[in-house]
């Protein structure tokens, strides 16, 4: 379920999606479409539409929220033909809560498509990549669709709109692992070989798909950028709620009344989320903690169920925004159940790489299996605690999904402390 807004000017991301139908070039460019690109191409410079996006305060909504404009800038300054470079859309999606992306592709294809076709004119790319989970089949139809409509209306190609810069534009489906949401290691599927991240330095900016610059954005992301071109940094900004520029889709999963995705302005308060968009937890349920970004984040209890969604404010109480996607747990559900139920899913998508990864997790969840089968015992929360401050610093791992896959139960353990005491036969911190 989501919530189509209607207001193109306070919802713009959500204006003209339509997931029965999605609108074709026409329909697109009657509501306001490739405005943003015509603006570009009439003779903006790179250098200036990076510097628009910088200012706009648009931060990468896959979960880094790094700034969107200083990422572009960090690509070498060739034009287009002097140098080939690459831009690609992360739509692997794979986050266990997250379903922003598959709304966007399957309901306004087009809004993608213009994003990046103004991004790779920023960043003077000639080629790009809409990298697609493998089991969006209907994002993938859909979004082959509309590159042949907007390369039939002159927006894709050789000399779009008469302006000299040519751009090619292809969507791939991924091959289904969860580690192909990382950038290094979705550029490393797209040359065809086994997904692994690769270390940095050298960044993908400067040497990234096949050795040349390569930028890869969440395809939330790129969908911000015509509408940033199109009406204004200041007017960017006034949709937001907080220091950071935009509206943000947020969404909520578990007991809700109406579980769905919703485009907020960012910097929206939890409470607003649940209670207003999402009608508040479901009869004779309570809300007893929440991962406020999917499941690599870590667990807010209930006395944080009014936080404000921005980027800062929830690493400040000790999580992440991340894709902001909340999972709700309930009060009659096992944090224990649930945090087995997702460290299976990071064990069995680990790629092997790293060894703290690879062999940590699926100990990670045997100990749990143990522990919520009744056959736990009490120096089994020792282990996992160790196991936590093992796998979970950054800078062990070639990537983040190690620390990502701790993220819940480190905060787990603490928050769900009783629950676990009381698994394993102990009361109150003594054997029983």
């Amino acid at each position: 379920m989501s919530i189509t807004a209607k207001d193109p000017e306070k919802r713009p991301l959500l204006a003209l999606v339509d997931q029965a139908d999605p609108p074709d070039v026409a329909a697109y460019e009657r509501g306001g479409g490739f405005r943003g690109l015509r603006r570009v191409l009439s003779g903006l410079s790179p250098a200036e539409l990076i510097e628009e996006v910088k200012n706009s305060r648009l931060r990468g909504r896959g979960g880094a929220g790094f700034n969107t404009g200083l990422k572009w800038s960090f690509v070498p300054k060739d034009s287009a033909k002097d140098r080939r470079k690459y831009l690609v859309a992360n739509g692997d999606e794979m986050e266990p809560g997250t379903f922003k992306d598959r709304l966007l592709v399957e309901g306004n294809p087009l809004q993608l498509i213009e994003g990046m076709i103004i991004s790779a004119y920023a960043i003077q790319a000639s080629h790009g990549v809409i990298f697609l989970r493998g089991e969006y089949h209907l994002g993938l139809e859909r979004v082959r669709r509309a590159l042949a409509q907007a390369e039939a209306a002159g927006y894709l190609g050789k000399n779009i709109l008469g302006s000299g810069f040519d751009f090619e534009l292809i969507a791939h489906p991924s091959g289904g692992r969860y580690i192909c949401g990382e950038e290094t290691a979705l550029i490393t599927a797209l040359e065809g070989r086994r997904a692994n991240p690769r270390t940095k330095p050298p960044f993908p900016q400067v040497s990234g798909l096949w050795g040349a610059p390569t930028v890869v954005n969440n395809i939330e992301t790129f969908c911000n950028v015509p509408h940033i071109v199109a009406n204004g940094v200041e007017w960017y900004l006034g949709l937001s709620a907080c220091e950071d520029g935009g509206t943000k889709l947020y969404g909520v999963s578990g007991r809700a009344k109406r579980p769905g995705v919703y485009e907020l302005p960012l910097g929206t308060r939890m409470g607003v989320l649940l209670n207003e968009c999402a009608g508040g937890m479901q009869d004779g349920y309570k809300l007893r903690a929440f991962l406020p970004g999917g499941a690599s984040t870590a667990f807010l209890g209930a006395e944080h169920a009014d936080i404000t969604l921005d980027y800062p404010t929830p690493e400040k109480a000790g999580s992440r925004l991340g894709t902001g996607l909340a999972i709700l747990l309930d009060d009659r559900a096992s944090p224990i159940g649930m945090l087995r139920n997702l460290e299976h899913f990071f064990a069995q998508e680990s790629c092997g790489w790293c060894t703290p990864c690879r062999d940590g997790l699926p100990w990670v969840e045997k100990l749990l299996i143990e522990i919520d089968e009744g056959r736990g015992r009490p120096e089994d929360i020792d282990r996992l605690e160790d196991a936590a401050r093992m796998i979970g610093p950054m800078g062990r791992t070639f990537c983040a999904h190690a620390p990502g896959a701790i993220a819940p139960l480190e905060s787990g353990l603490k928050l769900f402390r009783r629950d676990f005491e009381r698994a394993v036969g102990l009361k109150h911190g003594v054997a029983a």
